[in-house]
């Protein structure tokens, strides 16, 4: 069948992104180690060579360029490689039982020295243990021993399909631990519940990641408040154009420093917002139940993560709202800037005025008196040729010659004085 329109170039790729990252089947007894790695926005490459050097020492195929993510069946162990914006992770699958769990980690079976080559800065790192159903219960303080005897949180999840116990804490090995107990998952229901209890601590660290340096800008944004506020006090203290210069130079510096906040922190609440809320999501889809006597895990990160989450979003809103301000007072000063400016200009304009009308009252003058000179040599050379015309016989009066030549020459020399005068007023428009 043909198609009724042109196929769009993105569609199949676009079509193929909801079957994208798959879960892993996965069936009791399992032991999975997860590690999660920031290396940038940039480091798909170095992620890729990394792992065709694992699927090389090991003999197996290697996965395709411009991959994001890549399963792959090992002798004995299964590998799972996701790329994320700016991190990656990596999860190692053994299907073994052990009768002490987390006694021993998966990641034995990978070599030592690709291990401590991987790209980035480990951000995360987790063993989980699922164990079966039919395994013997303990209780709270007997799984605590698992944990080193530290405080537990655990909970059902999935309806009692499945039950979890973590203690949210990084042990000695460099590992957090979470021990799952089966009890009734399919294959796929179970890959998908250890895959979200690992995005949940994966994106509890990355999340966190804001929160440090929320705590490094609340000094930096305060000492900007106060500047500001000191600057808006000193606006009714104004008293000339100099003073308005120099507070505007402030407040450019002051929103220099502002912007600088902003680009070093922006990504990064923007990014733990994001990592929140897919954070919410996961949990909500585990749907909790308590233990008795326990917390649920949920509970345990949202009491703590929340808080820091909302100081976050505090901090962000208060470089927003600084910035406003900021802009707020910029403008107010370049108004009064602008007005004193225009006064000014208006002053120079009056005086610009004043000068023009004493030239053109000079230049009039000066037009006068050169109508006048002109006219005066003129006539005096019409004097002297008349009297040289009487001296050679020419019976007339030379007085009665300048007599009538006087109001002619007064006239043709104003004339001509008067269209030289426009015709330079002419040009000099012209060339406007």
């Amino acid at each position: 069948m043909q198609l009724i329109a042109n196929e769009h170039p993105l569609r199949h790729q676009l079509a193929g992104e909801i079957h994208s990252r798959p879960y892993t089947q996965l069936s009791a007894p399992a032991r999975i180690s997860h590690i999660a790695v920031m290396n940038g926005e940039h480091a798909d490459d170095a992620d890729l060579a990394h792992l065709k050097l694992l699927c090389e020492h090991f003999g197996v195929a290697q996965p395709p360029d411009n991959a994001k993510h890549f399963s792959q069946e090992f002798s004995n162990f299964f590998l799972k490689w996701e790329r994320h914006t700016e991190f990656s992770t990596y999860t190692i699958f053994v299907s073994s039982h052990v009768d002490v769990p987390f006694e021993r980690s998966p990641l034995n079976r990978l070599p030592d020295y690709w291990l401590s080559e991987l790209p980035g800065q480990l951000i995360n790192a987790t063993h989980v243990v699922v164990e079966t159903a039919d395994t013997k219960p303990r209780s709270i303080a007997e799984t605590a021993v698992f944990f080193n005897d530290n405080n537990l949180t655990g909970s059902t999840v999935l309806d009692g399909k499945a039950s979890i116990w973590t203690d949210g804490r990084i042990h000695s090995d460099g590992f957090g631990r979470i021990l799952v107990r089966d009890q009734g998952l399919n294959p796929r229901g179970l890959g998908r519940l250890v895959q979200r209890l690992l995005e949940i601590e994966t994106y509890r660290m990355t999340a966190m990641l804001a929160f440090p340096l929320a705590k490094l800008s609340i000094k930096r944004i305060a000492d900007s408040e106060q500047k500001l506020s000191l600057i808006v006090k000193e606006l009714p203290m104004i008293k000339d154009v100099g003073d308005e210069r120099t507070l505007l130079s402030q407040l450019s510096h002051l929103a220099a420093d502002v912007e600088a906040v902003s680009v070093e922190t922006s990504y990064r609440f923007s990014a733990a917002r994001a990592y929140f809320s897919l954070l919410e999501q996961r949990v909500r889809e585990l749907r909790e139940k308590r233990i008795p006597t326990l917390q649920p895990s949920g509970d345990f990160i949202f009491r703590r993560l929340a808080p820091a989450m909302a100081t976050c979003e505090t901090m962000s809103a208060r470089q927003e709202k600084l910035s406003r301000h900021i802009a707020r007072a910029s403008n107010l000063l370049r108004t009064r800037v602008d007005v004193a400016l225009e006064e000014q200009n208006r002053d120079l304009l009056q005086s610009m005025d004043q000068r023009a009308r004493r030239q053109l009252r000079l230049q009039q003058t000066v037009e006068g008196l050169s109508v006048v000179a002109i006219s005066y040599y003129v006539l005096s050379l019409i004097s002297y040729l008349a009297k040289g015309a009487k001296a050679l016989g020419i019976d007339f009066d030379p007085y009665v010659v300048v007599l009538i030549a006087f109001p002619v020459i007064i006239g043709l020399v104003w004339g001509g004085v008067r269209h030289i005068r426009q015709a330079l007023t002419d040009r000099a428009e012209n060339t406007d």
